[in-house]
């Protein structure tokens, strides 16, 4: 599983190779998941799932997200070769 070269307090963000559009990651850490789709190019990232996470941590990860917005959606495109 690519693990994107982010990490936000540890956690795992997650795009995989085969999966479907919109561009997405997965947060995975803590044993919890959650997905933001990422909105590509301009943001904002939208939370589609959480199992698990806190409220409070759901909106500090989707802050790191939105600041790594840029490197998230590239590396969407380069993962799903759509260059």
């Amino acid at each position: 599983m690519p693990t994107v070269g982010i990490r936000i307090d540890g956690l795992r963000i997650v795009i995989y190779p085969n999966d479907h559009r919109p561009a997405h990651v997965h947060v995975i850490g803590a044993g919890c998941e959650a997905v933001f789709n990422l909105h590509c190019p301009n943001g904002p990232p939208e939370l589609r799932e959480n199992y698990g996470f806190s409220s409070g941590k759901l909106s500090h990860i989707r802050t790191a997200l939105i600041a790594q917005l840029a490197v998230l959606c590239a590396e969407w495109s380069r993962i799903h070769d759509l260059h």
